[in-house]
């Protein structure tokens, strides 16, 4: 807390959050929560956790030519970087269930980062294809909530940037001794002599970890399964609108999913504090659907989607008895 990484991302979640309730009539936000019928929260959070299930069958499939690793053993691994990510600052889950996975299976911390940024990078061009799926909708929209308006041109810059990153990831796969030898270069002629030797280590280990990449088989079934993953949690937004009183297509929570999760990789406070909840209630609220509904209904969304992964994460990493702060100061320099 006392970095100023973390305060700028606290101040960056209350101009969001700002944003998001300006104007917001507390009495019909009050009435439209007390209204909701929470029973359909139930399936949302069951096709929620079939998501992260999949989840980690990508992860083991991508980790497969490092070790491999049975999906039942990675998902609690990943349950505990969700974890990690929804209350520590900067994604640090990520690292987290990296540290995780090298106590359980010896996994160099370096291989799994590589995978856990393929995943990321996935990730980002299925939620960027959300959003071009619904671009002639999206350009019927009103931008008077001042998110909506410019997505388009976002959504084309985003592109270019996860293309571009899946790109060179994928070439670094393809040519892991190319890249070893110019990555060699690069740290003989910019870094000191005594960091050489580790960082070369660890650019290896990170290689090793784009293995599954070089085959086109596997980079198609890692995209398949990113879509699939979203369209599961795009199946939870559907179940928790049935608890209020509105209804989208499912394409209109396709884009609110995919311009939410965008979103998110804005810096904010743990959990996502404003920056999941402004855009949600921004895409509602250009399909019509009135604030206090907005407002109510993806509040419960967001809390739905951060509580029970969040609990569940706690207690397999108390299960794993590990301190975060612990093991980050001292395996993460063991890379």
């Amino acid at each position: 807390m006392k970095k100023w990484q973390f305060w700028l991302g606290v101040a960056i979640s209350a101009v969001f959050i700002w944003l998001a309730l300006r104007g917001l009539h507390l009495a019909d936000f009050w009435e439209t929560i007390k209204a909701a019928d929470y029973i359909w929260l139930l399936p949302g959070v069951a096709v929620y956790f079939v998501g992260v299930w999949v989840r980690a069958w990508r992860w083991h499939y991508l980790l497969g030519p490092v070790k491999k690793i049975p999906t039942k053993t990675m998902f609690p691994v990943t349950t505990i970087g969700y974890m990690g990510n929804n209350i520590y600052p900067a994604r640090a889950g990520e690292v987290l269930r990296a540290v995780v996975l090298k106590r359980r299976e010896s996994v160099p911390v370096s291989a799994s980062l590589a995978t856990i940024i393929v995943e990321r990078i996935f990730d980002g061009v299925v939620m960027l294809a959300f959003v071009f799926v619904n671009l002639p909708e999206l350009a019927r929209l009103t931008s008077a909530s001042g998110f909506v308006g410019n997505i388009q041109q976002v959504a084309l810059w985003g592109t270019g940037a996860f293309l571009g990153a899946l790109g060179a990831f994928l070439l670094a796969a393809m040519f892991p001794q190319v890249t070893a030898r110019l990555g060699q270069w690069g740290i003989d002629r910019l870094l000191p002599e005594r960091l050489r030797e580790k960082v070369s280590g660890i650019m290896h280990k990170f290689l090793d970890g784009l293995a599954a990449l070089r085959s086109p088989f596997n980079v198609l079934m890692v995209f398949i399964t990113s879509v699939l993953i979203w369209l599961l949690e795009t199946g939870k937004y559907w179940f928790v609108m049935h608890a209020f009183d509105f209804d989208v297509t499912f394409f209109a929570l396709m884009l609110m999913n995919g311009i939410v999760n965008l979103a998110t990789t804005i810096p904010s406070a743990p959990g996502y504090i404003g920056t999941f909840d402004a855009p949600g209630i921004a895409v509602l609220a250009a399909y019509g659907v009135d604030q206090a509904t907005a407002a109510g209904y993806t509040l419960v969304l967001h809390v739905a989607l951060w509580l029970p992964i969040t609990l569940l994460g706690a207690y397999y990493l108390a299960r794993e008895g590990i301190k975060w702060s612990d093991s980050l100061r001292v395996e993460t320099k063991q890379v």
